[in-house]
């Protein structure tokens, strides 16, 4: 094996102690070894350069910024090879990819810091009000390539690794995806930074620093199998641990009211959650952000030094154990008693980690004089979905117990802080914790969540009244935030008692005294009821609210979400309607001002400029400039163009050169060899019932079957050659779904090795998706499915990408589906499948067994159940598309009655492919209707309407 050296000679080590002032002090000459490897010399020349570096500014010094560097490939390649030498993750005599990967990486942080550090200390100076993200999951995706393009140093790093002896993408593909998200919210939450930091907004990023994140997906004849993810495994060059930032959580324990009236959070097991800060650069532009990552550990004292050394190893290291692993996973499986009891602990480690933080540095900000009921003035506090609701007791609880606020001081100041975006109107994702879970982990938030559920209460009585105690009852059922629990305090009974008391010795009058006709007409349909025959109202009141035994007590997270928060956004248009209207209607009609919509929007720069560097230069060639990076109504200019036969050639080159890199992609990871000529149909995203993939792999199943019925010549007439291409996780106890990606690989391995089919069908599922594939996959594709049951998508944005890189979709009319079809054109969307408004009666059609499936559909199951893709028993999978009612039964997503108009648009989509130059037409007219969907876009609404936050220009 051949071996590579380094050969340093330098006068003192002392020269690097600011590297940052001595960067150009290093040269560097590459030589080749007696075994032709790479081999480096470096010498000190700082002799030659003393007088400029007198001459120089301090980089740390005010107004200096990487602007005035301008730095070229060989200051770069010097810190390359600086860091290579002094930072070292690896042995020193080795310059191989992965060394030159952590170099590259490191050199690129020493650029980021300056304008990182510069921002903040310009918004501390300042004083600004800043916006705070708090989400779960960030899916970042690579950081090398989307950080030296925002810093616009693609160039002179490539040239600097020229250099030094390897290839730009070579070094960068070294690079692991960073663990920390699985699907949409993830890379939304993501997305969002890079636009903060891009406009000048402002705002931080908070999260865990998942060690296995989710996991490595494996593919193999079982279907898919999980592996821990090894992220971390050789260090991450991005983050800088802030050894110095650290905050302590409790779990368990007891509350005790001290003398003053100030309650206390005693005993129970503490752990410190400690920062992880990653710089998240915007683009041409100093702005660079913070997204700050939490890990936890506990005190050394802790650990039981005297139980190690008598052998008890395991009971020694115990509490340290028990606070790694809350960072380990991201989404442990929460079926038994300790998943849950994980998952809690993780949502609170990072709902009290970043408020304790939030709070620190608005007092520090403040000074001496600290004024509590400024800080929403100077603190929007964002909630990604319903993981991080525990920040609104958390919020309330340092307020209280630490700061000495009231009730009514910090339950105004944190109303006015925290808001809500929802992100599903799946039952299933609208969290419900056990009363009981929450009191034994967090006994001190249960009490001010019961408090709040009492402020609520009251808002529920003034609204609705007191004379009639079923639409009271029914209301509260609907909308309290603790879920079967009693009404507590007793002065709530009080009242209610006393109101019966009331209408036994003052009887309401016909049409009066009642709050509506709606409250007088349930009253006389009830009267006859077991209820009002009860004459005592002090049993009358605690018969109608008395909770059910039989049922669990929770505690409804979005409800508090909504109650908690000043307001509350979908992410679509239609998805926000159906908040309004299904998912908290009352509290819409309670609180209409609330409630808003945010269509998400992806970034242009990784999801354009960066993955698809080809379709970017004919975009900026034909729109003038690159304006539309981040003033993406530039795309529009496209459509003047659409016909043109110079713009169509250009453009189909352009797509030619990523299908190519797919063929070769696709090889590497999976064997299978596809041809550039088929059309490239994907679906990639989280696997899930809802997002439909069985009705995908079910229509390619009804396809192939066809084939093989036809002869070659037939063959080739009515059909498109095409290549499938699935990606996407399953959840690692989420059987069904997990059934459904041994079905796609099953029907690929049997379609892929049939040769009567050839290159008219492929089928491919891509292992391990995730971001760093994604911007392979985009750009290449032709045809993208976005074909969840209409209303139960929130939005989606691999949509927005797919329709941004000049790919066609077909899909229902769900998420921002309805959007982009408006945006690109009716006749340039491929559309199918029932309506949101009319999935409630088809569910209950089927379960009144009126459902009667199309003859295709039962063809495609019969087919299936005969064997022809191996050995596995799909009877389960069949099933669950059989029957009218039944737990995993009676096709809830309604594939079946979806099968047919989707196999005859998939026939519209052959045609329409046949005919090139209309297809290239619609392509282009994707892109150029894609212009709403940048997550600039939507960052500006956030700040405008929801954060009420500036811009903030660096000087």
């Amino acid at each position: 094996m051949e071996v590579s050296a380094f050969s340093v000679s330098h006068s003192s080590i002392a020269l690097f102690s600011n590297f940052s002032r001595n960067l150009s002090n290093w040269e560097f000459r590459i030589r080749r070894s007696p075994h032709s490897r790479r081999c480096f010399i470096v010498k000190n020349v700082a002799s030659e350069k003393q007088q400029k570096l007198k001459d120089r500014p301090a980089l740390h010094e005010e107004g200096v910024s990487l602007d005035s560097l301008k730095p070229d490939s060989a200051s770069i390649a010097s810190s390359i090879k600086y860091h290579a030498e002094f930072t070292p993750a690896f042995s020193p005599e080795l310059f191989e990819l992965p060394k030159a990967y952590y170099a590259t990486a490191e050199s690129v942080r020493d650029m980021l810091i300056l304008n990182w550090n510069a921002t903040y200390d310009y918004y501390e100076k300042m004083d600004v009000k800043q916006s705070y993200y708090l989400s779960m999951e960030y899916l970042q995706g690579r950081s090398l390539l989307n950080a030296i393009g925002n810093l616009e140093l693609t160039g002179a790093y490539a040239e600097a690794l020229r250099k030094l002896g390897h290839n730009l993408e070579d070094v960068a593909r070294q690079e692991p995806d960073a663990a920390l998200g699985n699907g949409g919210l993830g890379r939304l939450a993501s997305c969002f930074l890079d636009s903060m930091a891009t406009l000048n907004y402002p705002s931080w990023g908070y999260g865990l620093r998942y060690r296995y994140g989710l996991f490595k997906q494996l593919i193999t004849k079982d279907g898919q199998e999980e592996v821990a993810e090894n992220w971390l495994e050789m260090g991450n060059p991005w983050e800088i641990a802030r050894n110095d930032i650290s905050y302590p959580v409790k779990f368990y324990g007891e509350v005790i009211q001290g003398p003053d009236g100030r309650k206390e959070w005693v005993g129970g097991e503490d752990i410190i959650a400690v920062a992880y800060d990653v710089p998240i650069p915007g683009y041409k532009t100093k702005t660079t952000l913070n997204l700050r990552l939490w890990s936890t550990k506990v005190a050394a004292e802790i650990f039981d030094l005297h139980a190690f050394n008598t052998g008890e190893h395991a009971k020694a290291y115990e509490a340290l154990k028990r606070a790694e692993k809350i960072c380990y996973i991201l989404y442990p499986g929460d079926e038994s008693y300790e998943g849950k009891t994980l998952r809690l602990k993780q949502q609170y480690t990072l709902c009290s980690a970043s408020l304790q933080d939030i709070v620190a540095r608005f007092e520090k900000r403040s000074g001496e004089l600290v004024e509590w009921d400024k800080f929403p003035e100077k603190v929007a506090v964002q909630m990604n979905d319903t993981h991080p609701t525990l920040c609104i007791p958390e919020l309330i609880r340092i307020l209280m117990d630490v700061k000495g606020l009231s009730w009514k001081e910090a339950w105004e100041i944190t109303q006015r802080t925290v808001a809500y975006t929802n992100h599903t109107v799946l039952p299933e994702a609208l969290e419900k914790w056990s009363l009981n879970l929450l009191q034994e982990i967090l006994p001190r938030h249960v009490e001010i969540i019961r408090m709040i559920d009492e402020e609520f209460i009251h808002t529920i009585i003034a609204e609705y009244g007191t004379e009639n105690l079923e639409l009271l009852q029914e209301k509260m059922k609907q909308m309290r935030i603790l879920d079967n629990i009693e009404l507590l305090p007793s002065a709530v009974l009080d009242l209610l008692v006393k109101s019966q008391e009331s209408l036994v010795t003052n009887p309401v009058k016909e049409n009066e005294g009642s709050k509506s006709d709606e409250v007088t007409k349930t009253a006389e349909e009830n009267e006859e009821t077991e209820v009002l025959k009860v004459e005592d109202p002090d049993k009358k009141v605690k018969l109608i609210f008395e909770p059910d035994p039989k049922q669990p007590q929770l505690v409804r997270m979005a409800n508090l979400c909504v109650v908690g928060g000043h307001a509350v956004n979908g992410v679509a248009e239609i998805h926000s309607d159906i908040v309004k209207k299904e998912v908290f209607n009352e509290f819409y009609k309670l609180w209409p001002e609330k409630f808003q919509n945010k269509t998400n929007g992806v970034t242009p720069r990784r999801w354009i400029r960066f993955c698809n560097p080809e379709l970017s230069k004919v975009i900026t060639k034909w729109t003038g400039s690159e304006d539309w990076l981040i003033n993406t109504e530039k795309l529009v200019e496209l459509r003047k163009f659409a016909d043109n036969e110079e713009l169509q050639s250009e453009w189909r080159e352009a797509k030619m050169f990523n299908k190519k890199k797919i063929v070769s992609f696709l090889k590497e990871k999976t064997g299978y060899i596809v041809s550039p000529d088929a059309m490239f149909d994907v679906q990639v995203k989280r696997i899930h019932e809802y997002k439909r993939q069985l009705l995908n792999i079910m229509g390619i199943v009804y396809r192939y079957k066809k084939m093989k019925e036809m002869s070659p010549e037939e063959r080739r007439e009515k059909f498109v050659p095409r290549v499938c291409i699935f990606g996407g996780k399953a959840f690692a106890t989420y059987i069904q779904a997990k059934r459904i990606v041994k079905f796609i690989t099953d029907v690929g391995a049997t379609v892929n090795h049939d040769p009567e089919i050839g290159d008219l069908l492929k089928v491919v599922f891509v292992p391990d998706y995730n971001v760093s594939v994604a911007e392979v996959l985009i750009p290449g594709s032709e045809l993208s499915q976005h074909i969840s049951t209409a209303g139960m998508e929130a939005s989606g944005t691999s949509n927005m990408k797919f329709s941004m890189n000049g790919c066609v979709l077909i899909g229902t009319l769900d998420g921002a589906n309805v959007e982009i079809r408006q945006e690109v054109g009716e006749n340039n969307f491929f559309l199918f499948g029932a309506r949101a408004h009319e999935i409630a009666g088809l569910r209950r059609e089927r379960a009144e067994g009126k459902f009667m499936p199309d003859p295709r559909f039962e063809e495609v199951k019969a087919f299936v159940r005969t064997g022809a893709f191996g050995p596995y028993n799909y009877e389960e999978l069949m099933g669950s598309l059989e029957g009218n009612e039944g737990y995993g039964r009676a096709d809830y997503f309604l594939v079946g009655k979806d099968f047919p108009s989707y196999i005859e648009c998939q026939q519209k989509v052959d045609e329409a492919y046949r005919d090139q130059k209309n297809w290239t037409k619609m392509s282009i007219l994707n892109t150029a209707g894609s212009f709403k969907f940048s997550s600039d876009r939507t960052i500006h609404q956030y700040a405008r309407d929801i954060w009420m936050i500036e811009p903030i220009l660096l000087p």
